[in-house]
């Protein structure tokens, strides 16, 4: 499984890296380059059976004191 994901990963950046060097896109290499490097931590510790944390509660704890300013703001 592992070395599956390797290859996966491999294709990605072989298909997507060059040709963002080559029109010399710099912030959206960095930008594919964090992404792609937290897709690949969080398969790795997919696949090794490693307790990975869930995105939903990451994603909730930046949102929702935004949510609810903006509801007493309407209120």
């Amino acid at each position: 499984m592992i070395v599956l994901l390797i290859l996966a990963f491999i294709a990605i950046i072989a298909f997507e890296a060059p040709g963002l060097v080559k029109k010399k896109m710099w912030r959206e290499l960095a930008a594919f380059s964090v992404l792609l490097l937290i897709g690949m931590v969080l398969s790795f510790g997919q696949a090794l059976k490693l307790p990975v944390p869930n995105p939903t509660k990451g994603i909730d704890a930046v949102f929702k004191p935004v949510t609810q300013f903006i509801e007493s703001m309407l209120t």
